[in-house]
């Protein structure tokens, strides 16, 4: 209602049809007064009148008052010079309304204005009894009408407020919701980066410092175990290239589960025999499986990866094995030792985060993870991942002629 445009159309357009009304019929009075007030009242909208109601959103101001008094005046003037002026305060009743800034304001206004109108209007009747009467009549009912209208203004346009402030409140909570949903993301980019660097560099380089301290005692036998000692450092060279081609994996956001040319089973029975070498513990691998999902993959690699390494620190096994088969619709890795099992207290050097990060892969998955102690001795470690459902076939046309026909 504090569009310029509008207020442009509906003011000027008022003041234009109540000029050729004037003009066209006269009904007494004075044409040039009417004319006059007319063109006073356009001069006063073009002065204060359109900046008090654009600007009355900020409060009311001094256009805005100047030109309330003007309207109202202006309004009874005009209804004194011609009765027809009179209808003036159908655009009179909502300038009101806009640049009051109360509801009580408004109704005292237009209480102000019918009075201004009727008394113009009982002047240029004839200033009697009766014309009195009949303008008393005509600006109750207005004033009726004037409330009435006001009121739906005001409710519709607190509605339009109420509806703004919503559509803020609700822009400020999308933001904050975005903000949340970035910090969540980067929070579990860095567990997920954490897990990464556990399963792949970390046990690599655990693995290089074991191969250096056994390095180191076979140096001190020179020169009995000079070649032990330059297998091992060969060992040594050939992890710390794997953990270079690693880190510039997980930079690049990349899961290299497969070794470039190998399926998973070639990929596992190398890792196994690299275990070997390193610990001398004796570890055998099988894998049964043909193609799967790449992510159970990744699940199953890194499992393996962690499992060996918990073999490596905690176990003192002299033997181990891997076993990744399917049964019914689900793959199951299991790792398996003959240490100590589950019952001597140890340290772990990691804290746990490793047995932790691996619960978190297998249920990303909507796996299961058991760990505990063989019949014979030792630790058991299963894993098992369901396989996602392959996708329904459409029945070829020859099928389809059968079961129609049929």
């Amino acid at each position: 209602m504090t569009s310029a445009r509008w207020w442009d159309v509906a003011f000027g357009g008022a003041l234009a049809a109540m000029a050729i009304t004037v003009a066209l019929y006269p009904a007494g009075g004075s044409l040039g007064g009417a004319l006059a007030t007319l063109a006073g009242l356009g001069l006063a909208y073009l002065g204060f009148g359109r900046r008090g109601i654009r600007l009355v959103c900020t409060g009311r101001t001094a256009s805005s008052v100047a030109f309330l008094v003007t309207v109202i005046l202006g309004c009874g003037v005009g209804a004194a010079f011609a009765p027809n002026l009179a209808t003036l305060q159908a655009i009179g009743f909502p300038v009101v309304w806009v640049l009051a800034g109360s509801y009580a304001a408004a109704v005292w206004l237009s209480a102000t204005l019918a009075i201004s109108v009727g008394l113009g209007l009982t002047l240029s009747l004839g200033g009697t009894v009766a014309a009195a009467a009949e303008a008393g009549a005509t600006e109750a009912i207005s004033f009726i009408f004037a409330i009435a209208l006001g009121t739906w203004m005001t409710r519709v346009i607190s509605a339009g407020e109420r509806h703004r402030r919503l559509l803020d409140e609700l822009t400020v909570t999308q933001g904050e919701l975005a903000t949340l949903h970035r910090a969540a993301g980067s929070s579990a980019e860095r567990e997920r980066l954490a897990r990464d660097i556990h399963d792949t560099i970390a046990q690599t380089l655990t693995g290089l410092v074991m191969l250096a301290e056994r390095t180191r005692g076979e140096l001190t036998a020179i020169p009995a175990r000079v070649s032990a000692a330059q297998a091992s450092i060969d060992l040594i060279e050939t992890n710390a290239r794997e953990a270079l081609t690693e880190t510039r994996a997980l930079v690049a956001t990349l899961s290299p589960v497969r070794e470039p040319g190998m399926g998973l089973a070639g990929t596992i029975l190398r890792l196994a025999d690299r275990f070997t070498q390193e610990t001398g513990i004796q570890t055998d691998a099988t894998v049964q499986v043909g193609d799967i999902d790449r992510e159970v993959e990744v699940v199953l690699l890194r499992c393996v990866q962690e499992g060996l390494a918990n073999v490596r620190q905690h176990s003192g096994a002299g033997a181990a094995s891997v076993l990744i088969e399917r049964i019914g619709a689900a793959v199951v890795l299991t790792v398996s030792d003959d240490g100590y099992g589950l019952g001597r207290p140890r340290a772990d050097p990691n804290t746990g985060f490793g047995l932790a990060g691996m619960r978190d892969r297998v249920l990303l998955v909507h796996g299961e993870l058991e760990l505990g102690t063989r019949p014979t001795g030792g630790t058991l470690l299963r894993v098992t991942v369901p396989l996602p459902a392959p996708p329904a076939l459409a029945p070829d046309r020859e099928t389809l002629r059968t079961e129609v026909g049929a």
